[in-house]
């Protein structure tokens, strides 16, 4: 279905024609209509169906802009899923003056978070966490508020929220539209549409293409190998962007040891680390100044990295739905993905559950195949992109342009091919460059001026 069928306004209209968005998605075609009538609804759609411009644009549209007061919260399970809605919103949004969209999430310093709301807003994504603290503080006017939206709803039960997101929706208006997403339709689920949904519309959309095409590959080896199988196979199969899954924080700590020891251009992502380190490493990731990105599954909610070549279960999980859901970040947009596991003997059981519930059969693969520990077969896992970090971002309203052009104008003498992806946060801005020009760019970044102003610059480690 074509956009402009769906009764969106011109300003909306006119952002989708320019980001080349050229039809609406099942879950967009289905959701919008019904959102834009101010009815509740129930979305049961995976990950990349398109599910948050689905529920973003309705929101936008009935933005009062003239009244700079929260009128939409969205709710996500994780910091990085907060930032990538309200940055799809921001984006979305772009072309209605003076739209203010706030993320509200845990692991960074409250204070900032309660001024910006002094300040007013139209539009609030949080954390269940953090919004609830901000409630307790009478930080939080929810008294304007005329849409709730609870996104990955699943994972927020999953993620032992439930309490929270009730006392979060028993402090909102009576009157609120209720939109709840979730990529599967648990019990639990049901019980809080009851609870808090007026006669919701459900939307259910069932992948109709086919399913990604993933060779799922099991190594089995002893629990005081998978080190060193990890090591061959990253040495077998050169991934230039791969996640590898822990069950545990402190054996993600210890991977991203090994590794980099190793040798390979490695990070780790676990729940412990600041949002200033998570947001170090996502941006490292995303611009592949690091091949590998060692996670929990909770450290890994809300990542969604584009064109991943593998994904390696480093310890299966206990059951099939974590499983499927890690491996499901590769082998998108049509390319081939690869998912590997390493099971020790003790781990058949879980094997087997997997392939009872997916019905798919993983390919048992030999160890002996493998380049032996230590050897040059396969040369090099380091990356050839290293970041920088500028101290000034979109609040300081710096523009990825600003950056680029501090590097490859006169004074800074990159070509554009040596300058990666830039990415800007509210105060800080991360851009890659070829590692082998990584020290030119930072003495002339440093020398130079961006914007017309000296800039602090560190090179991320």
């Amino acid at each position: 279905m074509d956009f402009s069928a769906l009764a969106l306004s011109p300003p909306l209209l006119q952002v989708l024609q320019e980001l080349e968005f050229p039809t609406a998605t099942p879950i967009q075609a289905q959701s919008i209509p019904v959102l834009l009538k101010g009815k509740d609804l129930v979305g049961q759609a995976k990950t990349g169906s398109g599910k948050t411009a689905a529920f973003s644009l309705p929101i936008l549209q009935r933005i009062q802009l003239q009244h700079r007061r929260l009128q939409a919260l969205v709710l996500c399970p994780t910091r990085e899923l907060c930032t990538q809605v309200a940055g799809e919103l921001r984006r979305l949004g772009r072309r209605l003056p003076g739209l203010q969209v706030l993320v509200l999430a845990g692991g960074q310093p409250v204070r900032p978070q309660v001024n910006a709301l002094e300040k007013g807003a139209h539009v609030a994504v949080g954390t269940p966490g953090r919004i609830l603290d901000l409630l307790q503080r009478e930080s939080l006017d929810t008294r304007q508020l005329a849409t709730v939206v609870l996104d990955e709803a699943d994972r927020m039960l999953d993620m032992g929220f439930r309490e929270d997101m009730e006392r979060i929706l028993g402090a909102t208006p009576p009157t609120r539209q209720t939109v709840l997403f979730s990529a599967t339709f648990p019990p639990d689920i049901e019980k809080l549409s009851r609870a808090f949904q007026k006669q919701p519309t459900r939307v259910t959309v069932v992948d109709e293409e086919a399913a990604p095409d993933i060779q799922q590959l099991c190594y089995t080896c002893a629990p005081e190998e998978k080190t060193a199988v990890l090591l061959r196979i990253l040495r077998q199969y050169q991934p230039t962007s791969a996640i590898v899954f822990c069950n545990l924080k402190a054996t993600v700590v210890e991977l991203t040891r090994a590794l980099v020891e190793a040798g390979v251009s490695a990070d780790g992502l676990q729940g412990d680390l600041e949002q200033i380190d998570r947001d170090r490493v996502m941006a490292k990731f995303r611009n592949h100044s690091i091949r590998v990105l060692i996670a929990t599954d909770v450290a890994g909610r809300g990542i969604d990295v584009e064109a991943l070549d593998a994904v390696i279960n480093f310890d299966l999980p206990s059951q099939s739905e974590p499983y499927v859901h890690r491996i499901g970040r590769t082998g998108r947009a049509g390319r081939r993905g690869l998912a590997i596991s390493l099971a020790t003997p003790s781990d058949e059981h879980k094997v087997e559950t997997i392939e009872h519930d997916t019905k798919v059969q993983l390919e048992r693969a030999s160890v002996e195949t493998l380049p032996p520990a230590g050897s040059a077969r396969g040369a090099s896992l380091e990356s050839a992109w290293e970041t920088l970090l500028i101290f000034a971002g979109r609040k300081d309203k710096m523009r990825p342009g600003d950056i680029l052009g501090a590097l490859t104008g006169e004074a800074g003498g990159l070509s554009a091919s040596d300058v990666g992806k830039i990415e800007i946060h509210d105060h800080l801005a991360y851009v890659a460059v070829a590692r082998r020009l990584v020290n030119v760019a930072l003495q002339r970044l440093r020398d130079g001026r961006i914007k017309g102003r000296k800039q602090r610059i560190e090179r991320v480690r």
